[in-house]
């Protein structure tokens, strides 16, 4: 309509003026003009409603439609509003309508990623503690040891305040769908580090590690396939399925008073043997069906040593802890608790307020050959263990007789561990539970003298939440005695011979007295918790093991990072060959208050 009017009104005022056509010539031109910026507007709000189409189905903001080249276009392109650039727009977009790295509603650590997500996870835990190895006094030097010179241990055994980094971790873990495919790939990142301590190897007067605490990746890390329906089946490292099985046992979990001070601590001391984390592990997680869930998992050795004395091949510790230095064998002397392959499994059953599992772990071809060694007091720090069983019985440094050096042989046997376990919560909000352990050594009876890894153990707690931000827990756990002892330490001796004699044939000097195996052990502990918010957690702890009079173990092992155990100040000289010396029988017992966040 209005080009029909403007059209009459030039066509009036070209019948009036008929003498200047030159102005009808540019009437007609603006009219072209106008003709063009309309039409080019027409084809923008076409593109513009496609592209606003195009994004609601999740497809790319480029528009593929071709510019026109026209003075009319360019006159037009100057008035029009210009499209962003593909950064400015919105991201691009997966088939579930979601942008990469998009935060997904209800959790602020988990991002859209193509197909899947990704979450960010963390614990920090930094506490305050003061403890003491020797509570109520000096420990029982016994004076009928005569394995060393020290009349009292090294160092300083009383009240020693610390500040202490524990099992403090960051990690992110995620899944990415796989179409045409039953299962999601799923994996994890995982890294430890200390809050408090400079990152570093691991070191401390009585153990010694190659791990890094701090290097990428150095806790649970795996990748893997895992469905509703099938389960999970992953690969890398992580805390085995006999120690997770009862990880809800624990309110005392990375504390003094953890519950693996006794639990899975087959000799005592801060190593806890059936409670690592296993390194090149393969394992399966089932769905849960009917309440029933089960777990297995592998770890193949990696040992070229068929007597499990070396690192593994791709590791850079020993096996299960074992500190490479403990057995007084250099190099990398792995004969104080390596080991070969590693199977763990377990079974739980979950029906409401009750859980109950059972499990089960291996570890085939242990090495503790340097008991023996330490027992005869055989061998120096140069010595490998091809030396020391290669060279000639009664040679210098070596075995006086046949039979000491058969015993330092059938030093390498494998050992296991299965427990029982249950817990219920009862409607007042109060938890209780309780584990049962037997732990087995499977050495000849040649050597049953200083198993003092076969033994049982038992552990009871209770929790009571007393407000929804407060809750207070109790626990006390006992280690049986072993079948023997290798008493290695100030341990009180017996009259008894070892059975056997162990060469009776081989003249005077050749025998051994048999240590008493009183290695019993009780560990009590308490902690209350105040939670600030959903992840804030100030909590109090007070802690103390009672050591019998041959038994040595710790305060602080399973995650607590300043741990109180048997040894004196490095240097110590008494003990056969333990440099430092552990000082058994004592009470340690400690106090720790702390802050742990988790996200």
């Amino acid at each position: 309509m209005k080009k029909f009017a403007l059209g009459v009104a030039i066509a009036a005022v070209g019948v009036a003026t008929q003498s200047i056509p030159a102005y009808a010539d540019k009437l007609d031109d603006v009219l072209s003009r106008l003709d063009a910026i309309e039409q080019n507007n027409k084809r923008l709000a076409k593109e513009n409603a496609d592209l606003r189409a195009r994004l609601n189905k999740g497809e790319s903001a480029r528009s593929t439609a071709p510019v026109a080249n026209t003075p009319a276009a360019r006159a037009a392109s100057m008035t029009a509003t210009p499209t962003p650039p593909r950064s400015l727009t919105a991201p691009e977009i997966d088939v579930n309508g979601h942008g990469f790295l998009e935060h997904k509603k209800g959790n602020p650590l988990t991002f859209y990623t193509p197909g899947g997500e990704i979450t960010g996870y963390g614990n920090i835990d930094l506490s305050v503690d003061d403890t003491t190895k020797a509570f109520g006094g000096n420990i029982d030097t016994n004076p009928a040891f005569t394995g060393g010179s020290e009349p009292f241990p090294a160092g300083n055994f009383g009240w020693m305040p610390a500040i202490s980094s524990n099992s403090s971790y960051l990690g992110v873990r995620g899944f990415q769908n796989l179409p045409n495919f039953p299962a999601n790939f799923v994996y994890q990142l995982e890294v430890g580090f200390d809050v408090s301590s400079t990152p570093g190897l691991k070191q401390t007067n009585s153990q010694v590690s190659e791990n890094t605490n701090g290097s990428l990746f150095n806790r649970n890390t795996y990748i893997g396939f895992a469905s509703p329906e099938f389960g999970a089946i992953k690969i890398g490292k992580t805390t085995a399925p006999y120690e997770n099985s009862t990880g809800g046992f624990n309110p005392f979990a990375g504390q003094i008073g953890d519950m693996r001070v006794v639990m899975g601590n087959t000799g005592g001391d801060n190593r806890v043997e059936f409670g690592g984390r296993l390194d090149h592990s393969i394992w399966y997680e089932s769905p849960t069906i009917a309440g029933f869930q089960f777990n297995a998992l592998f770890s193949p050795g990696q040992n070229r040593s068929t007597i499990s004395d070396n690192i593994p091949a791709g590791g850079s510790d020993c096996a299960g802890g074992n500190d490479p230095t403990s057995g007084g064998l250099f190099p990398n002397g792995c004969n104080d608790g390596a080991f070969s392959n590693a199977y763990s499994a377990n079974l739980s059953y979950t029906n409401g307020p009750f859980y109950a599992t059972v499990a089960y772990e291996r570890h085939t071809n242990v090495n503790r050959q340097s008991d023996i060694s330490g027992i005869y007091a055989v061998g120096s720090s140069a010595q490998t263990t091809f030396q020391l069983v290669n060279c000639p019985v009664g040679g210098a440094g070596c075995f006086p007789n046949a039979a000491q050096l058969a015993a330092f042989n059938a030093d390498v046997a494998d050992e296991d561990a299965f427990k029982v376990a249950a817990l219920y919560t009862f409607s007042t909000k109060t938890t209780v539970g309780g584990i049962f352990e037997m732990m087995h050594r499977y050495v000849s009876p040649l050597i049953q003298f200083q198993n003092e890894r076969t033994r049982n153990g038992t552990w009871a707690f209770l929790t009571q939440e007393l407000t929804p931000q407060d809750s207070a827990s109790f626990g006390w756990a006992h280690a049986f005695k072993g079948n023997g002892d290798p008493g290695q330490h100030n341990s009180v001796p017996t009259a008894t011979p070892i059975p056997g004699s162990l060469g009776t044939d081989c003249g005077a000097g050749c025998g051994l007295t048999a240590f008493a195996n009183d290695n019993a052990a009780d560990m009590v502990t308490s902690t209350y918790k105040h939670k600030f918010g959903s992840n804030l957690t100030w909590y109090t702890a007070v802690a103390a093991t009672i050591n019998g009079p041959n038994a040595h173990y710790d305060l602080g092992a399973g995650g607590h990072g300043v741990t109180t155990d048997c040894h004196s100040a490095f240097g110590a000289s008494g003990g056969l060959v333990s440099q430092p010396h552990c000082w058994v029988g004592p009470t340690l017992a400690g106090v720790s208050t702390g802050l742990q966040w988790r996200f």
